[in-house]
């Protein structure tokens, strides 16, 4: 092989075959890419209608997929009650597998596909995507997870996606790099002053990895940023999805809150950590895309150098409490 991949994109035929090997699923299978991106995701119908997700892991800069810790909550919250896409176990009672590609092992999860449809930006969907997020950190307090792969500190969610955006070259000047390092600074500096509650995450609850039931409630995949971490985080992400890029959809982040407070309380240490935490998840976000470069190409991940403008007017709006 001359030219070594970095990355492949496994053919549909190829995955049906490795799930019939596998699951007791009804063949023939009919299997559609639905997404390439930081995983690769098919629609999986079997011969007699059930449909099902396929997941395959990619290597990310954060490590291995953790999907045992993933798919063990998983199946905790199903059977809590907790409306999730739940793992579908494989003919020896595993809830993932492996398979070889050109790069080597990758991790990949059967997942049970959600019926409803995509959540809309407003309010109603909004809220409901708080409820089933206070279910989950419900749920969270009777699970004993396995050992993880990575928590959801700040050295996984800030430190680290500041260093490969440093690494990565995409910031062209020293000054530009001194002021992402003096905003990730003292934003840490104003979380780890405050005494926050720790619970296992969703890890990317920015209300669109739900789908909405027709009887108005969000249920919840797309687990794979999950683990132990900060509540304050697994709140902020919501947020930072409604302000970030430019929104300004303030209403939906209140019903948010108003869905979730429905369910539990939240703390106010926890609640004010939120507006510091929506600049560690843009960090964390501009970390993943510098650290793809080599897969994706540099021109994709141009942007990340203009979000200091951004970071820096969110500090002072949330330092002086004028957020909203």
């Amino acid at each position: 092989m001359d030219f070594e991949p970095v990355y492949s994109t496994p053919r549909a035929e190829a995955v049906a075959r490795f799930l019939a090997e596998r699951y007791a699923v009804a063949t023939p299978l009919d299997c559609r890419m639905l997404n390439r991106g930081f995983n690769d995701v098919y629609l999986v119908v079997t011969a007699s209608g059930d449909r099902y997700v396929f997941r395959i892991s990619h290597l990310r800069a954060r490590g291995a997929a953790d999907v045992a810790a993933e798919t063990a909550f998983l199946a905790h919250l199903d059977r809590m009650g907790v409306p999730v896409a739940a793992p579908i176990a494989t003919r020896e009672g595993a809830l993932f597998v492996r398979g070889l590609s050109p790069e080597g092992l990758r991790e990949g999860v059967l997942f049970r596909a959600l019926d409803g449809r995509a959540p809309d930006p407003g309010c109603a969907d909004a809220r409901a995507n708080g409820v089933t997020l206070a279910m989950v950190h419900d749920a969270a307090s009777s699970f004993s997870p396995p050992s993880s792969r990575y928590t959801l500190d700040l050295d996984h969610l800030l430190r680290r996606p500041l260093a490969r955006l440093e690494k990565s070259g995409l910031i062209e000047s020293a000054a530009t790099s001194a002021e992402f390092e003096g905003v990730a600074s003292r934003t840490a500096q104003a979380i780890e002053s405050l005494d926050l509650t720790w619970t296992y995450c969703h890890g990317d609850c920015h209300g669109f990895n739900a789908r909405m039931t027709d009887a108005g409630a969000a249920a919840f995949f797309d687990f794979d940023d999950g683990g132990p971490g900060y509540l304050a985080y697994d709140l902020a992400v919501f947020l930072w999805a409604k302000v970030s890029f430019g929104r300004k959809q303030h209403a939906s982040w209140r019903a948010f809150l108003e869905g979730y407070q429905s369910v539990r309380t939240i703390a106010p240490n926890d609640l004010e950590a939120a507006h510091a935490f929506v600049i560690v998840r843009h960090i964390w976000l501009i970390g993943e895309y510098s650290s793809r470069t080599e897969e994706w190409g540099r021109e994709p991940a141009r942007w990340v150098g203009r979000e200091i403008e951004f970071l820096k007017a969110w500090q002072a709006e949330t330092m002086t409490g004028r957020l909203f």
